[in-house]
């Protein structure tokens, strides 16, 4: 079951969400953002309807290549934020069902596990920043 935030305290301070834009005819793209839980929790899933598929990445060296994977989740200590940034933790968006432009507001809802297993969901509008004003991200 999930439980909307509005409903509970919330869970997670989400700081300077951003998508990065795309280009016409681009499959997918990034969300960043900074979370700090304010409890023990896990990010184990994203959802946003522009995007028919939405996963949580990681990007780490291995030998000399860098490398993208889905990750099942990503734990967040209790005051520690964790950055959701280019070439480490993101939220991928894939499938995307339209062009994302620079100063469009991209809707993703973040799902959250306490340790009991209960669920619960955030909500938030990341704006979307032109391809020039993030670090290069390749996928």
């Amino acid at each position: 079951m999930l439980i909307g935030a509005s409903a509970l305290a919330q869970p997670v301070q989400v700081q300077e969400p951003w998508v990065r834009a795309t280009v016409k005819g681009q499959q997918a793209t990034g969300a960043f953002m900074k979370l700090t839980a304010s409890s023990p929790l896990r990010l184990v899933q994203a959802q946003s309807p522009i995007a028919g598929l939405v996963e949580i990445h990681e990007m780490k060296m291995d030998k000399d290549v860098m490398r993208m994977s889905a990750i099942a989740g990503l734990d967040l200590t209790p005051g520690r934020p964790v950055d959701l940034k280019p070439g480490g933790y993101h939220v991928m968006l894939m499938q995307l069902k339209q062009e994302i432009k620079e100063g469009d507001s991209v809707p993703i809802t973040l799902i959250f596990e306490h340790k009991d297993g209960k669920k619960e969901s955030l909500a938030i509008n990341a704006p979307t920043r032109a391809l020039g004003q993030a670090m290069k991200h390749k996928h």
